[in-house]
């Protein structure tokens, strides 16, 4: 990659994010953390408004523009498959989403890369979820955005159910199922559903509040370590 792109993909982290550690901006563009930090003095010498310091993170102070962007053909390949995926795998809502968002960007290209959208060969069998699944994914996903808790009734393998009353943080989608990572106030732990074995969801009224030992940061590492765990066996 050329300085000239790193630099340009640097100042495009920045602006998506509130604080930027070096080392993500390094594992991101494979170069090294030096790097980073010599790339980050020399945009602030240039009168790029970055702000933060080494060990910290950095962002972009609000306000800085960059003139308009231009995909190269594999960022454009990359989002017609992301696109098609939403579209198949997802609800109907985030499938329509997905493909206004790639019209909008077909308008802002030149007619010759517009091409590269049509052209592209990279597909999505249609699995077309069912509709009860679809409008459950839409519950939870709008229960997560509002921080709001969710009662369901949950059927575990040996299809036995059981009560639950959960904060919802995120969903994973696994290649045949979406799961749902959540705090179980039943169980006092986090807990992960699969949303087609979710009977009888309703959202409630009631928000909950980030809380240490509850976020999903908390539990996503607490996956990463058991997958170190099982590999280090």
């Amino acid at each position: 990659m050329r300085r000239a792109d790193r630099l340009f993909r640097i100042v495009q982290f920045l602006r998506g994010r509130r604080l930027t550690t070096a080392q993500q901006l390094a594992k991101w563009l494979q170069v090294s953390a030096r790097t980073i930090y010599r790339d980050i003095r020399d945009l602030a010498l240039t009168g790029t408004p970055i702000e933060g310091e080494a060990g910290v993170g950095y962002r972009l102070r609000g306000g800085f523009e960059l003139p308009p962007l231009m995909f190269d053909i594999e960022e454009v390949e990359a989002l017609t498959l992301g696109a098609r995926m939403v579209e198949a795998w997802s609800s109907p809502q985030l499938g329509a989403a997905a493909l206004s968002a790639i019209a909008k960007i077909a308008t802002a290209l030149p007619p010759e890369r517009r091409q590269w959208l049509e052209a592209s060969r990279t597909y999505v069998p249609q699995f077309h979820i069912p509709k009860q699944l679809g409008e459950r994914f839409e519950l939870l996903r709008g229960a997560i955005r509002d921080k709001a808790k969710v009662h369901f009734v949950y059927a575990d393998v040996e299809k036995k159910l059981s009560e639950r009353r959960v904060r919802p943080l995120s969903l994973y989608f696994w290649g045949e199922h979406w799961t749902l990572a959540a705090w179980c106030e039943s169980r006092d732990d986090f807990r992960s559903f699969r949303i087609d074995r979710v009977i009888r969801l309703h959202v409630t009224e009631e928000k909950f509040k980030d809380e240490a030992g509850r976020r999903l940061s908390t539990f996503v590492r607490g996956q990463q370590a058991m997958v170190n765990a099982i590999s280090s066996r």
